[in-house]
């Protein structure tokens, strides 16, 4: 052995040694940090697609539990001996150990009847959904053609020929008969999916509204008034007439408690014209669900499902058969952005 070798490793290679075990040391740790990330989020979206779906069983419970309750009428009472439901009651507020949900019972007579409206009520309602009276008229025009019969293509036949034919997609006539569903009215020209569901927009403190869309306030089983005035939309009642300050006025009203005659009304000094109180005989049941934290306060997850009911015998309402017309797996309303409050 050479004078001066000892067999040990030389500064320079301890010095390499130390910066690879530095780096696997490195390169390990950003392997383990990133399996214990991506982990973490499998396991937060599992457990919120498990939130998810337990509150839309919760809501999609909820309706059903409502129809019951229609069925059964003021006849059958809670512990406290008031009705379950009784006629024209406008929400119902559901409480169970895992959450909350609030049912609103909407008479679709609070809406107004897409086929007999007359072009008049059907532009006012348009105009204060959209804001633009030209784009009013034009669909009001519109939803005119789609309903009344015609011997040969109209002008707007001619617009959806070639609509579909700019995109590849078949071709197709309006009805030029009665619109079956209200969802028909998204292949009208002139609509968006913006104006017929609505949208949400912020206040002035950044809390999230329903704007509301023709939705709200149309409808093939509505009427021509009086509307439901604790559950008609507030566009509808600013375009029957009312001053937009007494519609503010009145949705934070019957927030709070629903009003049980139009002498509620007039003692707020409010003109309701073409207002009324209740509805008669076909309803949309609308439940918002929010499950419940282990703290006991409302959590983040909320959803909603409505369905579309007719109660079979409109002179004994309760103990009726219930037929469900339709049903939504999702119907958004400002009530799912709030926690459910007190039973009203």
């Amino acid at each position: 052995m050479a004078a001066g070798t000892t067999g040990c490793p030389t500064p320079s290679q301890r010095g390499g040694a130390l910066l690879i075990v530095l780096w696997l040391a490195a390169a390990l740790a950003a392997i383990a940090f990133s399996v214990a990330t991506s982990v973490r989020s499998e396991t937060d979206r599992v457990a919120s697609s498990a939130d998810g779906l337990r509150a839309w069983y919760l809501a999609t419970g909820s309706v059903e539990r409502a129809i019951q309750w229609m069925m059964w009428g003021p006849e059958v009472t809670n512990p406290d001996g008031s009705p379950r439901w009784t006629y024209n009651t406008p929400r119902l507020t559901m409480l169970y150990p895992s959450g909350n949900a609030i049912v609103e019972m909407i008479p679709e007579s609070a809406k107004l009847n897409i086929n007999t409206a007359s072009a008049d009520d059907l532009t006012r309602v348009i105009t204060v959904v959209s804001g633009d009276p030209g784009r009013a008229a034009e669909i009001t025009a519109a939803i005119l053609d789609w309903r009344s019969a015609a011997s040969a293509p109209t002008m707007f036949d001619q617009y959806y020929f070639s609509a579909a034919q700019s995109i590849g997609a078949p071709t197709f006539r309006a009805r030029h008969a009665s619109f079956q569903e209200i969802e028909e009215l998204l292949l009208v020209e002139g609509m968006t999916p913006e104006l017929f569901y609505g949208n949400y927009l912020p206040d002035s403190a950044g809390r999230l509204y329903a704007t509301g869309g023709l939705r709200d306030c149309l409808s093939v089983w509505g009427g021509s008034g009086p509307f439901d005035i604790n559950t008609a939309s507030p566009a509808l009642m600013e375009a029957m007439g009312m001053a937009p300050a007494a519609v503010n006025a009145v949705v934070a009203r019957r927030q709070v408690v629903p009003f049980k005659s139009m002498g509620d009304v007039s003692n707020m000094g409010i003109s309701a014209p073409r207002m009324g109180i209740g509805g008669i005989a076909v309803w949309t049941l609308r439940a918002s669900a929010r499950l419940r934290r282990p703290d006991g306060g409302p959590s983040e997850f909320v959803r909603t499902a409505s369905a579309t009911v007719r109660l079979l015998n409109r002179q004994t309402y309760y103990m009726a058969p219930v037929h469900v017309l339709r049903w939504y797996d999702d119907a958004w309303s400002q009530a799912a952005i709030l926690p459910p409050g007190p039973a009203q």
